[in-house]
């Protein structure tokens, strides 16, 4: 049986510099940095939630065969990918106190069914989520869907 998730993957096309995004700007603690063989393993996890980590992977290391490796690569560039949704208590001062770190936001905190949500990218061009959830059951249908990304841009990144 399925008890939890531990470990989700975020590619990374530079370990180093998205580490140092994650544990310094976003206030992440590295949970492993180690050499596998040619491979390294790096992991981080939200202060306070240390039973799920996120494994920033290099898309050239094992396990990719060189045309999906090629694929991943080309999509984590073009900043295509979303790897998660973070909660936040207060998406408004959160995206605020992130932008003058210098986080890339793609779309700044707006009203959604579900809460309030602001977009970002990581480093690598990953996209995520920074969400206040609204504090009731259920979803606010008087509130729009639509604006969550561009119809004109990939995955909400701005990117044409």
């Amino acid at each position: 049986m399925i008890k939890s998730l531990a470990i989700a993957t975020v590619w990374s096309t530079d370990q180093e510099r998205d580490k140092k995004f994650f544990v310094e700007t976003l206030g992440f603690t590295e949970r492993t940095d180690m050499r596998m063989g040619d491979m390294r393993w790096v992991t981080v996890s939200p202060p306070g939630q240390p039973d799920v980590q996120l494994t920033l992977m290099r898309p050239d290391g094992p396990g990719l065969d060189p045309e999906s490796r090629e694929a991943v690569l080309k999509l984590v560039n073009k900043g295509a990918l979303g790897a998660g949704v973070f909660s936040t208590d207060d998406c408004h001062g959160t995206y605020a106190e992130l932008k003058a770190q210098g986080v890339e936001f793609v779309q700044e905190p707006q009203e959604r069914p579900y809460g309030i949500e602001a977009l970002f990218r990581d480093p690598s061009g990953n996209w995520y989520s920074l969400t206040q959830q609204h504090e009731f059951d259920g979803l606010d249908m008087s509130k729009p869907w639509s604006g969550c990304i561009d119809d004109d841009t990939d995955a909400g990144t701005g990117r044409a």
